[in-house]
Order: structure tokens, then sequence, then C-alpha cells
């Protein structure tokens, strides 16, 4: 009901304000209600022997998703948790005598979440189970990702219509080459890298033998860690479940009953059952305690002392691709993280950060001017960098200014490699009647044209400028990891690793999580047990972005309103309007690393 009150309120409101009919003060009041219906829902209570459910479908974020007022009136209010809050939720649970269990439950329709992410959130799991408490998993469908986290669960219930995915990990990329060549659009290429495979979906129709190669270790590398973690739990060696990867791709419920994988095949009322032993009720009570997992955060984060230290550990996120100016809600921008590392080196009350990277790179003008902020952060504090699903190419450039790097084994990191695309469109006007000329007073005036290909003079001037840019992220890269600038190149090239790989060819510390991260950097600071967290940048709530707006509040966004619709579509396509350095030359992943 509050939903539905909200979505026509909002909807009448635009309508009004689209017509002219509020006043100033009926806008006034309109902010009023907004801010009202937006500051959150009424929280629920925690019952003795309430069952925490965490949904399976949660997406799962670095850092807490802020909300534009758009997104507001469209009612896209961002539903996902981040990645502390739902391992810290796990840890207060464990310890909480009014939480008797956890139930995982699907809904057959996966999550987008990577290996990564619930490695972090299934240490928590575990230790959950640790302490003596159960945890219960049901669903229809279980995808791989959702198996991976289910599978240390004391019970796994499938629905008798249901299966499990068991097909491998893939990366599909797709080949943009033919179209262009089809509407007349013509792409010229320099780079520094033999792997260096950013540009192959505008230049080529399929993967070259070189990205075949690095992909395909990687995705063993992935695949061997997913294998392994549900082996240990289910006791199923790594060999049968790839027998039927191979053979299969899926596995019936009977089968995966026969074969160990799960425990039950019943349907959610026999759930309930179980359920209710657990929490010792009966069918004559009305209903089974329970508490879902975005309530729980809520009620333990208003519970929770306010206690803060002088003693500051910073978390600072870097989540999304790197772009040039501020950026936006799904992008890192230059200026903005610059400017918040800044804030965060001449705030005395900090003591030490934890760089959190989950980027795959892109401007190398904004991965420099954060680099700059990182290293002068960490002559006054140590800063310590932890590497989420994916800290590669710019991502990696701005992790060479910290101390000490985590990654996970399933992190993709390196692609330490750059490239530069010059498209032009000249058969294409030439097609539609379309010519130009120009006049200048030098032969390089018009270098920056897209009306017609790069002259071999002009390819040189970039070719020149990619190739002292990959020299100054080598030299980056030996000086943050010990390294000669030849060893450098020879891990370089462009190539993206595992986590694990990273580790033994020193592109990585340690391997660890988040967790691991903070407590490396409390031990470094030697802050004992006097010390509380902060995480930048700090989300802005529905009513701050409404206030801002009303208030005049100087926002710098270097994206037009073209690109943030551009947003919105595929990821492939939305990878081309991200490319706003200004040099046009990048340190970004070899294509949209996407597990399916």
């Amino acid at each position: 009901m509050r939903k539905f009150f909200r979505d026509t309120l909002v909807s009448a409101i635009g309508s009004f304000i689209g017509l002219g009919l509020l006043s100033l003060v009926g806008f006034i009041t309109f902010i009023g209600l907004l801010i009202a219906i937006f500051s959150g829902e009424k929280t629920a209570e925690i019952e003795d022997k309430s069952v925490l459910v965490f949904d399976l479908s949660t997406t799962i974020m670095d850092k807490q998703a802020s909300a534009s007022v758009e997104d507001a009136l469209m009612g896209n209010l961002p539903d996902n948790l981040s990645l502390r809050q739902v391992i810290t939720a796990i840890e207060n649970a464990t310890t909480d005598e009014q939480i008797s269990c956890i139930f995982l439950q699907g809904d057959g329709y996966g999550n987008n979440n990577g290996f990564t992410t619930l490695k972090e959130v299934r240490k928590a799991l575990e230790k959950f189970k640790e302490s003596g408490k159960q945890i219960i998993a049901y669903d229809v469908d279980l995808s791989e990702g959702e198996y991976y986290l289910s599978s240390l669960a004391d019970q796994i219930i499938l629905n008798p219509v249901g299966l499990m995915e068991m097909n491998g990990l893939a990366f599909p990329a797709m080949f943009l080459t033919g179209a262009f060549e089809k509407y007349g659009i013509g792409m010229q290429i320099i780079k520094v890298g033999n792997y260096k495979s950013a540009v192959e979906p505008y230049i080529r129709t399929n993967f070259s033998p070189e990205n075949r190669q690095q992909s395909q270790e990687l995705l063993n590398d992935l695949w061997r860690d997913v294998t392994q973690t549900i082996s240990n739990s289910r006791k199923i060696s790594p060999q049968k479940i790839q027998q039927v990867v191979v053979n299969k791709g899926v596995i019936m419920p009977k089968e995966a009953l026969a074969n160990g994988y799960i425990d039950k095949i019943g349907y959610f009322d026999e759930v309930l059952g179980e359920l209710r032993k657990i929490t010792e009720t009966t069918e004559e009570d009305d209903y089974i305690p329970q508490i879902s997992l975005d309530e729980y955060i809520a009620i333990t984060d208003s519970n929770k002392e306010n206690i803060t230290s002088e003693n500051q550990v910073a978390i600072v996120y870097a989540e999304g691709e790197i772009v040039d100016g501020e950026g936006d809600l799904s992008t890192v921008g230059g200026d903005s993280l610059a400017q918040t590392l800044r804030d965060v080196r001449e705030d005395s009350e900090v003591k030490a950060v934890v760089l959190r990277i989950n980027s795959p790179g892109g401007s190398v003008t904004a991965s420099e001017v954060i680099w700059r902020e990182v290293s002068l952060l960490k002559e006054k504090v140590p800063v310590i960098v932890s590497m989420g699903d994916l800290a590669a190419s710019g991502g990696y450039w701005i992790a060479t200014g910290g101390n000490y790097i985590f990654a996970e084994d399933t992190t993709i990191t390196g692609s330490i490699g750059v490239y530069g695309i010059l498209p032009n469109i000249q058969k294409l006007a030439t097609n539609n009647g379309i010519t130009w000329d120009v006049v200048k007073t030098g032969n390089f005036a018009d270098i920056d044209t897209i009306s017609r290909p790069k002259t071999a003079q002009e390819l040189k001037i970039y070719q020149d400028s990619v190739d002292e840019i990959y020299d100054l992220f080598l030299e980056k890269v030996a000086i943050s990891r010990n390294l000669t600038k030849v060893k450098v190149n020879q891990i370089a090239q462009g190539r993206v690793w595992s986590g694990i790989d990273g580790k033994k060819i020193g592109l990585v510390d340690e391997i660890g999580g988040l967790n691991d991260a903070i407590n490396y950097a409390i031990t470094e600071a030697n802050l004992g047990e006097d010390w509380s967290l902060q995480e930048y940048p700090t989300p802005k709530t529905i009513e701050d972005e409404i206030l801002d707006q009303l208030l005049g509040s100087e926002v710098k966004n270097n994206l037009d309103p073209l690109t943030k619709e551009w947003l919105k579509v595929k990821q492939d396509l939305a990878f081309l309007k991200k490319l706003n350095d200004p040099r046009g030359v990048y340190a970004i992943l070899p294509y949209n690393f996407r597990v399916e």
C-alpha cells in the first residue's frame, strides 16, 4: 500500500508540474511529501528464534547505491545491498540470540553477482554455520552462483520440477566490426600489448589467439575455484562435477539428490516445515518468526551505538568504469574521487585507508589524477588496496599508488596495457551525399576530425603517445611492486590474470577479502582496539538529492543527457560512450568480462 501511495503521488504531482498547475507553495509542499515518502520504510521487529531470510537474487555491490531524483520519480530506486552491509549483517546474526538460522531463498532468477563478491559473502556464512546455527537453502532453479553459496547449507532443498545449472562459465563477447563496415564507419586502432584486446570488437569478428588464450586460462582459474569450493562443502570431487559440465549442463532433482548435490526434493511448504522445527513453531501458529536481510540491516544499523573514534579507518570505494570529470552514479569520476581522497588526506582523524577497487579501468587521464591522490595519501597514512571482482588496467593503475594489495583467488586483475580508438565516418557520409573540405594553417590542425581516416603521420603521433603512456604504466608498476620494467613488460602486454596468478607473478601481495584488508590496515596503523570505520564517498539519500537541486548545489558532470540514456542500453554498446579520455587513450580490460 505504501508503494502504491508513493507511486500514485509521484505520478500525479509529476503531471501537475508538467501542466504548470503547482504554485511555489505547492512545489515546496511536493518536496516535503517526496522527502517523507522516500525517507524509509517502517522497520520490522526481531522476534525470538527468527529466521534471517537471505534472498539469493539480491544484487550486492561494493558501495551502497545512491539514487538520483530522476530515479525516484521514475520509481527506479536502488534495491541493492552493499557488500559490507551483507557481511556485517551475517556477522551480527552469528552472535544474535534472536536469530535461529539463515534461510537462503532462491526465486529461480539467479543474480549477477561476481564470484569474488559471493566468495566474501560465503566466508561470512561459513562462520555463521561454525557457530552452530543452521543454514537452509531452497530454490526452484539453482544457478551456479546460487549453488556456490547454497552448497555450504546444512540442507539444500530443490523443487521437484526444478533443476540445477552446471554448465561451466563463459565469456561472451560481441564484435561490431561487421556492423561498422556495413554502415561505413571506419576504425583505426593504436595500442601497446599483444594481449590488449579491448579493441578487438571494433576491428575483428572473433577472438585473437592471444585473447582466446588469456580468456581460457582466466576462466579455468575461476572455474577451478568454484568447483573446489563446492567439492569441499558437498564432498563431490571436482572431476565428477566436470563430467556433468561436459556431458549434461544441467542436473535434474532426482539425479542431484542421488549424487549428493542436494539433500531433499520438496515444495516450499515442506521447507517451511523444516524452518518450523528450527524455530519451534507448529502449523497451528499463524506464522514463522522471520526477518529479511534488508530489514535486519535497517534494524541493526538503527540500534547500534554510534560510537566514533578519533582513529578512523576510511574505506574509499572506486566502483565502475573510470571516466574523466565527475562521473555519475555508475562510474568513477577522476575529479570526484580525487576530491574524496583529498578530503580523507586532510582529515586528521583518518589513520589508515582501505581503497576498495572494483573497476575494469577506463580513462588514463582520470586514472592518473586518482593515482596521484592515492600516492599523496600514502605519504600520510597506510593505504591498503582491496580488489573486488575486478581491478584491472586503469583499476590496477590506481592500485599501484597503495602500500599493499589484497585480492581474492577469483579477482580479475592485470591488463597492463594501453590503446586508442580513432573512428571516422567518411564512408558513411559519402554514401549519404555528405562531403567535407578544410582550410588550415598546419598539417595537423584537423587531426581530431572524424570526417576522414588518420594519415600515417597522424597515426604515428597517436602511437607515440600510447607508447609513452604504456612506458609510464610499466614504470608505476615496477616501482610499486619492486620489479624491473623488463619483468613488468613480460607480465603486462595487456594480459589479464586471476588473483591467484597475480600473486604468483608479483602483482598482488596477499589473497584475501575486504575484511582482511581492513584488519591489515588496522595493524599497519597500530590502532589496537581503538578505531572506527568510515565509508567514502557517503551515499546521498533522496532527500539530499532533492535539497541539493532545490538549493542550486553545483554538480559538475562531463556526461551529457544522451550518455545517461545510453548507459541504460546493453553494456557492450554503452561501453563506447564511456570513452571520454581527453587524449583518447585508455587502460581498460580487453572487453566487458561478463561471466555466464
